[in-house]
């Protein structure tokens, strides 16, 4: 499993609060000790090109974005994701879980 995992969001971004609670019932479903979360604010467009932001949130796993596609450009803009359920604002707990066991 990774070591650090890193949600990235813009001011006010509406769906920080979905993938944090996503990424807690993910972790439940796993073996072994919890990595460390870190949750940071990409401030401006410079940053978001900086940082490598897709769009907002993401999750980073041990410094890599698992849901990004090559050809998207960094984005200081919302950002959804293709579940199951249907295009949300954040991954699914089965999305997470995979990701987080990958590799």
């Amino acid at each position: 499993m990774a070591d650090t995992i890193t949600i990235l969001h813009t001011p006010g971004c509406p769906n920080v609060a979905l993938l944090s609670q996503r990424l807690t019932d993910a972790l439940a479903r796993l073996a072994g000790p919890d990595p460390e979360v870190v949750v940071e604010e990409v401030a401006n467009p410079d940053e978001a090109q900086r940082c490598g932001l897709h769009g907002s949130p993401a999750l980073l796993v041990d410094g890599v974005d698992p849901f990004a596609r090559p050809e998207t450009p960094p984005a200081f803009a919302c950002r959804t994701y293709r579940t199951e359920a249907g295009v949300e604002g954040a991954p699914s707990v089965d999305q997470i879980v995979a990701a987080l066991t990958a590799g």
